[in-house]
């Protein structure tokens, strides 16, 4: 890296993209009622834009990983930023919803390329005694737009229509842009030596396809059959990368290095158990307790604040203490306060839900930048892109179960029956259901953030655990 360039000014500019991209996320989908009404479309077509987010993002991340491993990650950021800018641009003119789903494809491949390499990037820049900083504050900033996405995005639609949304990310797109080249002379690209494997990153498109979709079609049968065929396409993407020359996606890293294998099974469960809590109390708070949209907003905001606060100071931490002690800690904690949802009741206090968002943010906070931390430090530098990128899909299948999960059990107990008086009952007892298997499955995932292996000694350095 230049030794002109700044640490912190790196970190602003990684920052706002951080931000961008999940508030784009959040904000985008409390404009779905507008966005029914403008073009006049059906359930479906309105799933799909959401849907074709998280699709085009799911497919991209890896691959996106290793080219910036291979041709630089300032560079393939800033392609990504311009993608996103560019996308979220042309999302404002669409004349229909087709077009506006064609472009939400290219929003989420430049929100991939974006999350990838804004976490490989500071893990480059920053030395190991500095980075749980550097991504705790980049956790927070992710935080900070997800939790006001749906506040501001609601403000924008309300006054100014639901394009406004796509308007506001073409500046602060620009501001990335400018700052990138600005104050990133220098460059990353620790695998220049290798190629990228196309075939491996063909099945590995049609894998994630295949599952994200099935799970977004469960309890049908189809849904099935999908969820078969990308587990198969994953058996294949595995044998295809133990082969290959210069995989995608250096499977061996989950053979060889503990600390890796088991910080991203924690984070897959972790945001497995995790993801549909605000979903559900969204639910509850507006059927349940009757609250309007902007009220049940500002209970459930007190989780991601808290997060966002206490995340810089957790990451921080992760330099000196051991972060499988930390994220192990944030694990419990999260595991309480899903604990305290089980319990939930149609007389239950707002001051007892808002106690337990907080017990939640709390935990989320200990365990997000501390388990990226363990993550980015057991590889070399040659595995940054691909690591950030394993992250970031761990999150992605964890929030698309998470959701699948609850959807399907809502669906066994409710019925196709909208939610109502007559089906409250129904629904808090697949609420209770829904929190226990969540509690369970952060119960399992303390025992392997706990035993992933240490790494401020000197055994589990990236170095030793290097998967060549």
């Amino acid at each position: 890296m230049d030794e002109n360039i700044s640490k912190n000014q790196v970190l602003l500019t990684i920052a706002i993209a951080s931000f961008l991209t999940p508030f784009m996320l959040s904000a985008s989908n409390i404009a779905l009622p507008a966005i029914q009404r403008d073009f006049h479309a059906n359930a479906v077509m309105l799933s799909w834009i959401a849907t074709s987010y998280l699709l085009s993002t799911a497919v991209f991340l890896v691959p996106a990983g290793k080219i910036a491993d291979i041709y630089g990650r300032k560079k393939l950021f800033m392609v990504g930023i311009i993608i996103f800018t560019l996308a979220s641009l042309f999302s404002a003119f669409v004349p229909t919803i087709e077009w506006l789903i064609v472009m939400r494809i290219f929003q989420g491949l430049g929100g991939s390329i974006v999350m990838t390499t804004a976490v490989a990037i500071l893990t480059s820049v920053y030395p190991p005694q500095e980075r749980g900083k550097a991504l705790g504050v980049n956790v927070s900033m992710v935080y900070i737009g997800l939790a006001s996405g749906p506040t501001l995005g609601g403000l924008l639609t309300t006054h100014l229509g639901w394009r406004s949304i796509f308007y506001m990310a073409v500046p602060l797109g620009i501001i990335t842009i400018l700052l990138t080249l600005y104050y990133l002379h220098g460059e990353w690209a620790d695998a220049r030596e290798e190629k990228l494997d196309i075939g491996g990153s063909l099945i590995y498109a049609f894998s994630l396809i295949a599952i994200t979709y099935g799970l977004t079609l469960l309890p049908a049968p189809s849904g099935i059959l999908y969820l078969l065929g990308g587990l198969l396409g994953v058996v294949a993407f595995v044998k295809s990368q133990l082969s290959a020359k210069y995989p995608v996606f250096n499977v061996r890293l989950f053979k060889n290095n503990r600390v890796f294998a088991f910080s991203n099974i924690a984070a897959l469960i972790n945001y497995g158990a995790t993801a549909g809590i605000t979903f559900l109390l969204s639910l509850y708070l507006q059927y349940i307790k009757g609250m309007p949209p902007q009220t049940a907003g500002l209970v459930l905001i007190v989780q991601p604040i808290i997060q966002a606060l206490l995340s810089p100071a957790a990451g921080k931490l992760s330099d000196k203490v051991e972060p499988r002690l930390i994220s192990s800690l944030g694990m419990a904690s999260t595991s309480l306060g899903l604990f305290l949802l089980i319990f939930l009741q149609s007389n239950t206090s707002i001051p007892y839900i808002i106690a337990t968002l907080l017990v939640l943010g709390v935990g989320f906070a200990l365990f997000g930048s501390p388990n990226t931390n363990a993550v980015m430090g057991s590889v070399s530098r040659q595995y940054y892109g691909i690591a950030s990128g394993s992250v970031s899909t761990m999150r992605l299948l964890g929030q698309n179960f998470s959701m699948a999960l609850a959807t399907l059990i809502i669906t066994l107990y409710v019925g196709k029956a909208a939610i109502s008086p007559t089906t409250y009952d129904l629904f808090l007892s697949s609420t209770h259901i829904i929190f226990s298997i969540f509690t369970l499955l952060c119960v399992v995932g303390i025992y392997f953030s706990y035993s992933r292996g240490k790494m401020h000694t000197g055994q589990n350095t990236a170095e030793d655990h290097q998967a060549d």
